[in-house]
C-alpha cells in the first residue's frame, strides 16, 4: 500500500497553485470587464504567474486596482509555484517516483498470482520463510511495514519477489495481496497480538484460507486457535525439540540441514492431495513409480481415516482423498500435483 503522507507536500502545493489560478482567472474578469472573456483572463493569469512578461491582452494602465491585484497574485502565486515546483522536485530526488513505479509494478505482479502464500511480517523469521518459498518454487507475497528491511532482504537473497508496504493487520493490505485468491498465509509478525489480529482479519477475509501463526508465549496458542488459524508454531518449542535432536541424534540431523542446504539437489519433504478424478485416484504405489519421476522417494501415505502407512509397498493403493508424503525436488512435486489434479 502506498502511504498518503509521500503525496502530501505535492497536494498542497497543486492544491494552492489551482487556488492561485482560479483568483487570477477571476479578478482579471472583473478588472477587464465584459470586454474580456475567459480565455484573455487565462493568458494575463499565466504570464502574471510565470513572470515571463508578455504583452498584456487586459489594458491595467488606466487601472489601479488592476495593478494592485497583480502585484498581490505576483506575491501569492509566484510563492505557490515555487513551492509546487521545490515539491516535485523533492518528490523526484528523495526517490518517490521510482518507488511509485516499483510499487505499480509488484501490484500488477499480485494480480496475476493465484494459490499464492501470504507472508505477514519480513524479520527473522519471515526472512527464512521467503527464502525457502523462492527455493522452493513456490509463489507468494511478502507483506512488511519497513521498506527498507524488504529492500535489504530482497538484495541478500539476489532475487526479486512480490512485496506489499502496508500493516498486515489491516484488510485493505491483504486485499492488495490477493487474501482471495490465496491457498495460505503466514503470520509471522514479533507480537503474537498483531498475529491474533491478522489470524482473525484473514480469516473474516477468506474463510478457506490456510492458516499458519507464529506464537511466542503458549498461553495465547488456543485464542489464537481459536480465531482461525490452522496451526499455530512456537519456536521456543521447535527450538528446544531441535536441541535435543542435535544432543541425541546429530546424524540425522546433519542430513536434514545439508538437505535444505544444498541448492543443487534442493530436495524437501512434501506432501500432495489425491484429488477425486486424478490420474492417481484408484491405481497403486507401484503405478506411481512407473511414471519414472526424478528425485521422488515415496516416504508415506495418509489415508482418510487418518491412518498412517509407511514406507508403503507397489501394492498399496492410491484412493481420492489420500495424502502422498514423499521426498523430491521442486520438479518432481510439480509432476506429482499434476498427476494428483483432476482431468489431469
Amino acid at each position: 500500500m502506498i502511504r498518503g503522507d509521500i503525496y502530501l507536500p505535492l497536494k498542497r502545493s497543486g492544491l494552492l497553485v489551482a487556488l492561485a489560478f482560479l483568483v487570477g482567472i477571476t479578478g482579471y474578469l472583473v478588472v477587464g470587464g465584459r470586454e474580456y472573456g475567459w480565455i484573455d483572463a487565462l493568458y494575463m493569469t499565466v504570464i502574471t504567474l510565470t513572470t515571463v512578461g508578455y504583452f498584456e491582452v487586459i489594458d491595467l494602465s488606466g487601472s489601479p486596482g488592476g495593478r494592485l491585484f497583480t502585484v498581490a497574485l505576483l506575491l501569492g502565486g509566484v510563492g505557490a509555484l515555487l513551492y509546487f515546483f521545490s515539491a516535485v522536485t523533492a518528490f523526484l530526488v528523495e526517490g518517490h517516483l521510482e518507488r511509485l513505479f516499483w510499487r505499480r509494478k509488484m501490484s500488477n505482479a499480485i494480480k496475476r498470482l493465484s494459490q499464492h502464500i501470504i507472508v505477514c511480517g519480513g524479520g527473522h523469521t519471515g526472512q527464512h520463510i521467503a527464502r525457502e518459498l523462492l527455493e522452493t518454487q513456490r509463489p507468494f507475497v511478502l507483506v512488511d511495514t519497513d521498506q527498507e528491511r524488504v529492500d535489504a532482504l530482497a538484495e541478500a537473497i539476489g532475487r526479486e519477489f512480490p512485496v506489499v508496504i502496508g500493516d498486515a493487520r489491516d484488510d485493505d493490505t491483504l486485499r492488495a495481496a490477493g487474501i482471495e485468491r490465496a491457498s495460505g498465509l503466514v503470520a509471522c509478525i514479533s507480537n503474537d497480538k498483531d498475529n491474533l489480529i491478522v489470524t482473525v482479519s484473514a480469516r473474516l477475509l477468506s474463510p478457506e484460507l490456510r492458516i499458519v501463526c507464529r506464537c511466542i508465549d503458549e498461553r495465547v496458542e488456543e485464542k489464537i486457535l481459536k480465531a482461525g488459524a490452522d496451526s499455530v508454531v512456537s519456536p521456543n518449542r521447535i527450538g528446544g525439540l531441535r536441541m535435543i535432536s542435535e544432543m541425541v541424534r546429530p546424524t540425522a540431523v546433519n542430513y536434514l540441514d545439508l538437505m535444505l542446504r544444498d541448492r543443487d539437489a534442493n530436495l524437501r519433504v512434501e506432501s500432495t492431495l489425491i484429488l477425486p478424478g486424478s490420474r492417481l485416484a484408484d491405481t497403486t504405489v507401484g503405478e506411481l513409480r512407473t511414471h519414472q519421476i526424478d528425485d521422488l522417494l515415496i516416504v508415506a501415505l495418509r489415508e482418510q481415516d487418518e491412518q498412517w502407512i509407511y514406507v508403503p509397498d507397489d501394492s498399496r493403493p492410491l484412493r481420492a482423498g489420500t495424502s502422498l508424503v514423499y521426498m523430491g525436488s521442486p520438479a518432481a512435486r510439480t509432476a506429482v500435483e499434476k498427476l494428483a489434479e483432476p482431468g489431469a
